[in-house]
């Protein structure tokens, strides 16, 4: 039996571990169940009393051995920094990582804000659930207006003088409201309307409004904030036009168009060969407006704007369907990520 003792440990000696195969043969032929080493100390019972003794401590000594020989190469193929097949080559290039975007609205909103911003105008911020006289009543809207009905507004079920606010100029009154003239801000955020789905509506979209009211302010004022505005946005050659039309909240009011900046005025099916997009609604503060907020129209005038980002983000990137700007869809995304 001794000789087989020694028999075993030669080879334990011998056996050369230096990969993790060589690694995991050793522990399979030495250290296992069936390895030769379990094999050894089985033959314990097969030995007479007197000798037992003695042939258990050669056992384990062999068994001590095996062991520490299988730790020993196991550990330093594992801190082994020397390049091989087994390991990692450092010198590899990574995986490249995948560059993320802005969103186009958020994009466009923030291109809008950096422009107002430039020439003095604050920021404000306000509540998306507004009560009536915020979202209405001090803005000019008569009790039978239809924006009071269920058709345009999503009115609270448990209040019905709460709502989801439907313009921000609700942050302009509560501005108007906290504040002594002369006030230049403007109001970004979500704002909700009650219409159908389709590719040119929607019941959530993004409005920046701005308000400007001091002494002595102008039509003309307006006309040239609104000037430098568009060509921040649609570039030095664009031209505006102003058209008359009717806001409760403000008098004289306007919509404000500019020259289209894909046909540059010549007429396209983006412009319905008018030469001309629509932007964005403007006009005087209503004196009514100035009284309700606490502010005397005989001292100070003003005037207000407003417009849909999505409206502006469709017609600098040519997006026809208004859509595609809520569903998420990663193909779409993706091709702003370079802004």
């Amino acid at each position: 039996m001794s000789d087989l003792i020694k028999e075993i440990l030669e080879e334990v000696e011998e056996f050369k571990v230096e990969t993790k195969d060589q690694i995991e043969s050793f522990r399979l032929k030495f250290l296992s169940k069936k390895g030769k080493v379990t094999s050894a100390l089985a033959e314990l019972k097969n030995i007479v009393p007197e000798e037992r003794k003695a042939f258990g401590q050669k056992v384990n000594e062999l068994k001590s051995k095996a062991e520490a020989k299988w730790k020993s190469a196991t550990e330093f193929l594992e801190n082994d920094t020397d390049l091989s097949e087994d390991t990692i080559d450092l010198t590899l290039p990574g995986e490249a990582m995948i560059k993320g975007g802005h969103h186009p609205i958020s994009i466009v909103r923030t291109k809008i804000i950096n422009v107002f911003t430039k020439i003095g105008y604050e920021i404000a911020e306000g509540p998306e659930i507004e009560d009536d006289w915020h979202n209405f009543s001090a803005l000019n809207f008569p009790p039978e207006h239809p924006a009071r009905d269920m058709q345009d507004t999503f009115f609270m079920s448990n209040d019905e003088n709460m709502a989801l606010r439907t313009h921000t100029s609700s942050v302009q009154v509560r501005v108007m409201q906290s504040q002594k003239p002369p006030i230049r801000v403007i109001s970004p955020g979500r704002v909700y309307r009650n219409e159908a789905i389709s590719a040119r509506a929607h019941c959530l979209f993004h409005q920046v409004e701005g308000l400007y009211i001091d002494k002595g302010v102008s039509f003309a004022d307006l006309k040239q904030t609104l000037l430098y505005f568009s060509k921040e946005i649609f570039g030095t050659e664009t031209k505006i036009r102003l058209r008359p039309s009717y806001f409760p909240f403000t008098e004289p009011s306007a919509e404000l168009d500019v020259s289209c900046n894909i046909c540059h005025g010549k007429g396209c099916n983006v412009c319905k060969y008018t030469g001309w997009l629509e932007i964005m609604g403007c006009g005087m503060v209503d004196p009514n407006v100035l009284k309700n907020c606490g502010i005397d129209p005989e001292v100070y005038s003003g005037f207000a704007f407003g417009m849909g980002v999505e409206r502006i983000a469709m017609l600098q990137y040519s997006i026809k369907d208004l859509r595609l700007f809520f569903e998420n869809d990663i193909r779409f995304i993706e091709q702003f990520s370079g802004e």
